[in-house]
């Protein structure tokens, strides 16, 4: 089964694989290397710990390889604007009783991150934003209660 991921979020995984190839790889195998070097391999903290890092960086290369291949990556910049809410597209929202003013990017489950804005396809409030269109309200179930929201802006940034 294909996994929605944006254009951004695939080119990040991209930079994080290459990293761990080209230089936390190589850098494990010298550490090991250096570590055979002092002897008696039972008692050697150094290279226990290099092997440990070695297992779980081989363990992340595997992961990104298999998200990236699992990936249907979409680039919002190519999709036609019709003003509904859409994997990728940002979406600006009223909270209709408090007036408060919501931007949420709309991402993959592995992208999310609310620092930055960004939901998960699969959280209540993309959910409930996917399909719809500039000027709706939506009913959101949050933990305290029903929230709605009008949709003031669908953009493909």
């Amino acid at each position: 089964m294909k996994v929605p991921m944006t254009l951004e979020g695939a080119e990040k995984l991209r930079e994080e694989l290459q990293h761990l190839k080209s230089v936390v790889r190589p850098s494990i195998v010298e550490a090991i290397a250096k570590a055979r070097e002092h002897g008696d391999l039972r008692e050697n903290a150094e290279y226990h710990a290099a092997k440990e890092q070695q297992g779980f960086t081989e363990g992340r290369i595997k992961e990104i390889e298999g998200k990236l291949a699992d990936a249907q990556v979409i680039d919002i910049a190519k999709i036609k604007h019709t003003g509904k809410v859409v994997f990728g597209a940002t979406v600006t929202m009223i909270d209709v009783e408090s007036d408060e003013k919501k931007r949420y990017k709309i991402v993959g489950e592995d992208e999310a991150d609310l620092k930055f804005n960004k939901i998960s396809v699969m959280s209540p409030i993309a959910r409930a934003l996917v399909g719809k269109s500039e000027g709706d309200v939506v009913s959101v179930q949050t933990p305290g209660g029903v929230v709605e929201y009008e949709i003031e802006a669908v953009e493909h940034v």
